[in-house]
């Protein structure tokens, strides 16, 4: 695959996390703002989204490889991974094509690689975003490869799956599945819907916080 250079921002300093947006593109600032003593972090915007390429092709492992590069771009060997929602898909598929360049995972809301029907319509007017971008997401996300489920047993990176609970449209169940069968995961339920780290950002950061403290 050959990734497309993403657009991104900046902020703190300390070990490097990269922050990958869902849908609706970056929203981290608040909690980059919060880490910005421990933590360099950088946002990009996902192939599709903002000020990056929107030519596409798009699709979730497209999106991992241009992570990648990103990496490689900026001269990291390994950083951690944070997403939410589908940036969260990206997140856990480069963590298995290249579990040497992630250091830790963080999935906020992360949909498992299972089924999952979902189709929104195009909302009207001009978009921050490509909405071939998302519909490719979702097309992912309704006939994921099964061998994607199983390759979870061998992942090893230290992961920390967030669940929203009860007000999520996501079925809490299979996400706790999949932190079972990810052998160094750990999962956590913060009660805030779908957007935890928008509606609950003061707990998110606590808990992404004591999560990496102890991860080199």
């Amino acid at each position: 695959m050959t990734a497309v250079p993403l657009a991104h921002r900046s902020t703190g300093t300390g070990r490097p996390i990269i922050w990958l947006h869902g849908a609706s593109g970056p929203a981290w600032d608040e909690i980059t703002t919060a880490l910005a003593d421990d933590f360099h972090s950088y946002v990009p915007d996902l192939r599709g989204y903002g000020a990056t390429s929107r030519l596409g092709p798009y699709g979730p492992e497209l999106a991992a490889a241009d992570v990648i590069g990103l990496l490689d771009e900026l001269g990291l060997e390994s950083a951690v991974l944070a997403g939410h929602s589908s940036g969260g898909i990206v997140a856990y598929l480069a963590a298995l094509a290249h579990p040497e360049r992630v250091s830790a995972l963080v999935l906020e809301e992360a949909p498992p690689p299972v089924p999952l029907d979902l189709r929104p319509t195009r909302p009207e007017g001009e978009l921050p975003y490509e909405w071939a971008a998302r519909e490719a997401t979702l097309e992912w996300l309704r006939a994921p490869d099964p061998a994607i489920w199983e390759s979870l047993a061998e992942l090893h990176t230290p992961a920390l799956l967030i669940a929203g609970g009860p007000e999520s449209h996501l079925d809490q169940q299979v996400i706790a599945q999949m932190a079972a069968r990810m052998p160094a995961a750990h999962l956590r339920t913060i009660a805030a819907g779908h957007l935890i780290h928008t509606n609950k950002p003061a707990e998110f950061t606590e808990l992404v916080r004591r999560f990496l403290a102890p991860i080199a």
